[in-house]
């Protein structure tokens, strides 16, 4: 079975940003165009992402980046009664925030790995395997 990574908001946006993290990202799409491994997001941290970018760009910009998503090899993920039963069940257990609590949730149900350089994700790192963002590019 191949590899499997959830994305968070932060992830993604540093994609779209071109920020720090944004070429391990690119590299893990590569792999996951590949088949190599496989990479899920959750419908809510998707709207996250959405909100960020229609409140500092405007509605055009969101809608670019849904297009743009929707063309990636990221399997977007519903949240279902089980995902928030579980995401809830997280929060009640850790200090993070509850958006945070869904990509934790879907981690757990996938037997899957977190990316991200988020460091409130540091207080579940003993839940869920979490793969962490370079915080400064090498190129």
């Amino acid at each position: 079975m191949a590899d499997r990574f959830v994305l968070d908001s932060f992830a993604l946006m540093a994609l779209l940003e071109d920020e720090s993290g944004a070429s391990y990202v690119q590299e893990l799409l590569e792999r996951a165009a590949r088949r190599e491994c496989e990479l899920f997001m959750s419908v809510l941290n998707l709207g996250e992402v959405l909100y960020t970018v229609e409140s500092c760009r405007g509605l055009e910009a969101a809608q670019q980046v849904l297009a743009t998503v929707d063309q990636l090899p990221i399997e977007v993920v519903d949240v279902d009664r089980s995902l928030a039963l579980s995401a809830a069940r997280l929060k009640a257990g850790v200090s993070v925030g509850y958006a945070d609590c869904f990509v934790g949730a879907l981690a757990q149900h996938l037997g899957g790995t977190i990316v991200t350089g988020d460091s409130d994700f540091h207080r579940i790192e003993n839940v869920v395997p979490i793969e962490w963002l370079p915080t400064v590019e090498s190129d």
